[in-house]
């Protein structure tokens, strides 16, 4: 099995984890998955604090790979099917919908329930559990980004690409949190929350409705 697709693929992945992490479902929980991180990093130490946020969002990447994984496998009708234009009306109206997700026209509830308050950091173990049932709280915010990748990666049909993509969209959700887990003194000087978050959201919404018109096009040129 071979590595398929480009640089650039992995320069979108990783990017639309990092807007991810900054729309309003995901930015203000920082503090309190920072605060996790800071339970078994008692000393402060900036060497351990970036150990454990590796391991934190490790654990949140296993998870991710193993919808890559599942999605790479069933991928296979996609590809039995990719030439026929239904296939493509119906993916791009699954990505509306992620977009009016995001664009809060359409609700999408939250999975789970307060994971910080039921799990207490006493090892490494428990720091990498904490990430993996992080990934599969999938909220509002994360779930129409994360959904299209699948997509994306069903229909490459290669569980080696797939799961190193979404390994790199973890490690850019992550990115913020490895940031202040590792300087502590970052938290205090992070942003607050507004506006801003809003319009990152916004942007994100408007990337899958030109995904979604790709696939609306392509299903056109099939159908005439």
């Amino acid at each position: 099995m071979q590595l398929s697709g480009n640089i650039f693929d992995y320069f979108v992945s990783f990017w639309s984890g990092v807007l991810v992490s900054f729309t309003p479902c995901v930015y203000p929980v920082l503090p309190i998955s920072a605060s996790f991180i800071a339970g078994l990093n008692t000393n402060g130490r900036r060497g351990l604090g970036f150990l454990i946020s590796l391991v934190y969002v490790f654990g949140m990447a296993v998870t991710y790979c193993g919808f890559a994984v599942f999605a790479a496998l069933t991928g296979k009708i996609f590809g039995q099917l990719q030439n026929h234009p239904a296939v493509y009306l119906i993916v791009a109206n699954i990505i509306i919908f992620f977009a009016l997700v995001m664009l809060d026209v359409i609700p999408l509830p939250a999975f789970g329930a307060d994971i910080q308050a039921k799990i207490r950091p006493k090892n490494f173990w428990t720091v990498f559990l904490f990430g993996m049932a992080t990934g599969l709280v999938v909220g509002p915010c994360p779930a129409p980004v994360l959904g299209t990748l699948l997509f994306y990666v069903a229909s490459k049909q290669n569980i080696l690409h797939g799961v190193s993509l979404l390994f790199v969209f973890s490690y850019g959700v992550g990115a913020s949190l490895i940031l202040v887990g590792t300087f502590s003194g970052l938290l205090a000087r992070l942003p607050r929350s507004g506006f801003w978050l809003l319009r990152i959201k916004q942007f994100c919404a408007i990337v899958l409705l030109a995904i979604a018109e790709y696939f609306l096009v392509k299903a056109g040129t099939l159908i005439f």
